[in-house]
């Protein structure tokens, strides 16, 4: 019996990464073909650190868009000048692209202080909305744990309410476990005035050493009980996999049961866990 009382109602997104080899490649048609039939609102595509895969950003972003999918390209201002940045723009408006997910991004390794001309993801949206108008819906990110580099929440928060104010239409969230978290985030958002909608971001629990690595780079906090338990497991694949269905498909369950707009899941470019998790929601495929 599916957990959510109007399943058809909930609103699912998916990201995916460039896919480095051609094996790679052809995983990520299989699974994008596979969770094409939940009828995604739209899927998001990431952008390398300090640019480093923007060839296969576009080609990925081409090869979704090619599938009839919504796609929206993740756009980094970190290492991109001002020229760069209308280029890029430029030729996503030329190829149907109407969404993008304007980021800061992370600096790459050896960078040093060749930031780019932007060096805030409030004016990248600000550059956007000042040379394209409205021709882009533009997703932002929050973080209801606060960024990993943030100086403090009081902080953190008010970069969020930058990058609305600056013109943001809606917002993703970095992935979590703990729900409480991020109901608190939207209430102090809301407290500040934003009104638009901040959509979770999911994260399917399948591999714990994966899992711990991501965590610790993004700051996203493994609650105690969920960590202990899949230490337990060791190395039974299976068993993991169960559980964080579980789990996840718990998460997801009260999200939607108290006003969450939909879930974004981060597929890593694979698509059973997500599968799984829709269909115990009820969500229709």
């Amino acid at each position: 019996m599916p957990l959510l009382s109007n399943p058809q109602a909930a609103q699912v997104s998916l990201e995916y990464f460039p896919p480095r080899d051609i094996a790679a490649q052809e995983r990520l048609v299989r699974s994008a073909k596979r969770l094409a039939a939940l009828n995604p609102s739209y899927v998001s595509v990431t952008f390398g650190a300090g640019g480093s895969t923007r060839t296969g950003t576009v080609d990925t972003v081409q090869m979704l868009n090619n599938l009839g999918c919504d796609v929206a390209p993740h756009l980094s201002c970190i290492g991109a000048s001002r020229d760069d940045l209308h280029a890029i723009l430029n030729d996503y408006r030329s190829r149907g692209i109407r969404r993008l997910v304007a980021l800061r991004g992370d600096l790459p390794s050896g960078m040093g202080g060749d930031t780019g001309d932007l060096h805030y993801a409030s004016e990248l949206v600000q550059f956007v909305r000042q040379h394209h108008g409205d021709a882009f819906h533009i997703e932002v990110a929050a973080y209801p744990e606060m960024h990993p580099q943030a100086e403090s929440a009081t902080r953190d928060l008010q970069h969020f309410v930058d990058k609305v104010q600056a013109g943001a239409d809606s917002a993703i969230t970095q992935y979590f476990f703990n729900p409480d978290a991020y109901f608190a985030f939207v209430d102090q958002a809301r407290a500040k005035g934003v009104s638009i909608p901040i959509t979770p971001g999911i994260m399917p629990i399948t591999n714990y050493t994966q899992l711990a690595r991501f965590s610790s780079m993004c700051g996203a906090e493994i609650p105690r009980w969920i960590r202990l338990r899949l230490q337990d497991f060791g190395d039974d694949k299976a068993s993991i996999r169960a559980f964080g269905i579980d789990v996840i498909t718990d998460l997801c369950a009260r999200l939607l049961q108290n006003g969450a707009p939909g879930l974004h899941f981060y597929t890593l470019n694979h698509a059973d866990a997500v599968v799984q998790i829709c269909d115990n929601l009820g969500v229709p495929a």
